[in-house]
């Protein structure tokens, strides 16, 4: 007859290995992912400490702000000639 002991002691769940390496794997990545977690939050930390306490107030939406300069400031644009064919017209030499 088997006491509760004995039952509870068998292995039934299926064929497994003498020298598995589940636990320490198991393991070792809990460890790996804690500590990638907390070089992550400690990064994170010191860029929140280096952000200005208050930004500074943003134009309406819509509006054209003054900080930002134009791109095209200074450049003259080109106009091609108005006597000059495009792709669609043909010379005739007459």
């Amino acid at each position: 007859m088997l006491t509760t002991v004995e039952v509870l002691a068998q292995n039934n769940f299926g064929d497994t290995r003498t020298g598995g390496l589940a636990g320490p794997m198991g393991l070792f990545l809990i460890v790996a992912l804690a500590t990638v977690t907390v070089l992550l939050i400690r990064n994170m930390n010191a860029r929140l400490r280096r952000l200005p306490d208050r930004f500074p107030q943003q134009g309406t939406p819509g509006r054209a702000d003054s900080a930002v300069a134009d791109p095209t400031d200074g450049l003259v644009e080109q106009d091609s000639p108005t006597n000059a064919p495009n792709g669609s017209q043909q010379h005739r030499n007459s």
